[in-house]
């Protein structure tokens, strides 16, 4: 038998990844092959372009990109829930549901969540346990485009539920990235008043026009703490405040954003080994609460889909612009340069 080819972006080291041609895969058992229609630029994986990845990157040659949809190309033996010519989206991960962590509903702590990488590129394999717990049939009335924004979408909406974020809340954002857009979006959703605060203009307006922020700040021009506080309720503070840029000087000032009894959510990932000082009196005394979401379940990514197939929250704006998968370099520093939220890949 021939062996067919196709092209991938691999991953060999910071700041070097190439276009390539390498062997379509055939689906083992359990497995599914999926021509990829549209993949998405991430912040996950320009950090990964930028330094590597521990958990995702473990050897290299890798495939690299996880947020995508396509068409099923070809199923494994053993597979009966899907067949070809079938429109799919799946996350990028899927738990074992048998660890210590499983067992106690916490998915997205899973001692051995298995990862999947390789979007870049015209075809990828769906594992066989992401093929059983995290693969999902595209509605009609969802593009491609619109089905490859489920994973990050499902980070935001686990994010918001640990913040519990409820109607009539003050909710602060800081970070106008595609995560920070979605958090204030679905913050909106929940009923929320939302103020964010960034520094990009092009993420700035995204606010008002994506988000429907009730304000917006430039934090170049003013300080978001300040403002954050001026927002709320009878100037009391915040009731959630959500990091969604990952440097620890911001970890540091969200509490005083916040009031006695609010809720700190440190959703951007600082780099590993960074350490951070808190004033223990207002986290103690204010009885402030300092939460974290990592990562997605089963659960939120179904609940991803819900919500962009009922169009409740509208992420095509979030799309910059369309490129070839042979330009996926050149996107990422578009990414990097805050010339661009997302971009979608096209093989």
């Amino acid at each position: 038998m021939t062996e067919k080819y196709m092209d991938a972006v691999l991953f060999y080291a910071p700041l070097d990844i190439r276009f390539e041609k390498v062997k379509i895969p055939e689906p083992k058992e359990g497995e599914v092959l999926v021509k990829i229609k549209a993949a998405l630029t991430c912040g996950t994986d320009l950090k990964t372009y930028r330094r590597g990845h521990p958990v995702l990157i473990k050897s290299t040659p890798s495939g690299f990109g996880h947020e995508f949809s396509g068409i099923i190309e070809k199923v494994g033996a053993g597979v009966s829930n899907f067949k070809a010519g079938q429109r799919v989206v799946a996350a990028n991960s899927a738990p074992c549901g048998e660890c210590f962590f499983c067992k106690k509903g916490e998915y997205n702590l899973c001692e051995n969540l298995e990862f999947l990488n390789g979007a870049y590129a015209q075809y990828i394999t769906i594992p066989k346990r992401i093929v059983e717990k995290n693969l999902y049939i595209i509605p009609d009335n969802v593009s491609f485009e619109e089905a490859a924004f489920v994973e990050p979408l499902s980070n935001v909406i686990h994010g918001a539920e640990k913040a519990e974020i409820k109607e009539g809340m003050s909710v602060g954002i800081i970070g106008l990235g595609p995560i920070g857009l979605m958090f204030a979006k679905v913050a909106k959703i929940r009923g929320a008043k939302v103020i964010t605060a960034a520094r990009n203009p092009l993420k700035l307006e995204l606010a008002k026009t994506f988000a429907d922020t009730d304000k917006v700040i430039n934090a170049k021009q003013y300080d978001y703490i300040k403002e954050f506080i001026e927002f709320s309720d009878e100037k009391m503070g915040l009731d959630v405040a959500v990091d969604c840029v990952g440097l620890p000087e911001i970890w540091e000032q969200l509490p005083n954003s916040v009031r006695k009894g609010g809720t700190v959510m440190l959703f951007g990932g600082c780099k590993s080994g960074t350490t951070v000082t808190f004033d223990t009196k207002r986290l103690h005394y204010d009885e402030v609460k300092l939460v974290a979401a990592f990562h997605h379940t089963p659960k939120y990514i179904k609940a991803a889909l819900d919500m962009i197939s009922e169009k409740k929250i509208d992420v095509k704006k979030l799309i910059t612009c369309e490129m070839p998968l042979a330009e996926t370099k050149t996107a990422l520093e578009m990414q990097g340069s805050s010339k661009a939220v997302k971009i979608v890949l096209k093989p």
